[in-house]
């Protein structure tokens, strides 16, 4: 009999906002897994679930390299479906922790489609998290949408192009991964004229968070990896 696999959001840093069902599931599991970077083999998620972990628990990170190369991506997804499929294979129930919510820009999300390529049978329940665009929004005041306000959510992690597509049809913006191609994402909010309705976070809910609404003070600013943007048109702040 085949273990279940759950998918586990932790939420964007501050150890408070885990949910209490994310609690009661790894609780239970035999086995945690989480993502790391191939740099090291530090992960953020884990952190934030350690202290809910029974005693003993088997705990694994897995490589997921930061990289757009097709070919060392899938090389690590299988080799991470390996990994985890001998335990749920096993009989095991396991549980892969990840940042903000499973089903956004996030990492279970290959290791879920690879893994049901190989066990087509396997039970998989997702438990929702709560994103870090969320958590910013609600640390720094900005109301993302409200109405009939439109609400977009786009990966800066090629650039700023994507801002410019979207900037004309949403009446807000969230840009993820903004830590990359700052300078080419700022040029596109000050080309569209928008230095006004920006507000940047970082680190939310971590040492060290960042709440900056004053653009001229991003300009020199050089962006952590757990950095984001919202832009607002015509503000949104209470």
């Amino acid at each position: 009999m085949l273990g279940t696999l759950y998918g586990i959001g932790v939420g964007p840093g501050d150890p408070d906002l885990l949910t209490l069902k994310a609690v009661k599931v790894l609780g239970r599991v035999g086995h945690v897994f989480a993502a790391s970077s191939s740099s090291n083999d530090y992960s953020l998620a884990l952190d934030i679930v350690r202290r809910h972990l029974p005693e003993g628990i088997p705990v694994h990170s897995l490589d997921f390299p930061m990289t757009f190369d097709k070919n060392r991506l899938e090389s690590a997804w299988r080799a991470n479906c390996d990994t985890v499929a001998a335990r749920l294979e096993s009989g095991v129930d396991v549980a892969f922790v990840t940042l903000g919510d499973p089903m956004t820009f996030s990492t279970f999300i290959y290791l879920w489609r690879t893994i049901r390529q190989r066990l087509s049978e396997v039970p998989v329940e997702i438990v929702p998290g709560i994103t870090s665009y969320q958590a910013a929004a609600a640390c720094a005041g900005v109301v993302l949408a409200e109405a009939e306000e439109t609400l977009t959510v786009i990966s800066g992690a090629k650039g700023g192009r994507r801002l410019s597509q979207v900037l004309p049809f949403s009446d807000s913006v969230v840009m993820m991964k903004a830590y990359k191609h700052f300078p080419e994402i700022l040029d596109q909010i000050r080309r569209s004229g928008l230095q006004d309705s920006v507000c940047f976070v970082s680190r939310c809910g971590l040492e060290g968070q960042v709440v900056e609404k004053d653009f001229a003070a991003l300009e020199n600013l050089k962006p952590h990896y757990l950095s984001l943007l919202i832009v607002k048109k015509g503000g949104g702040s209470t």
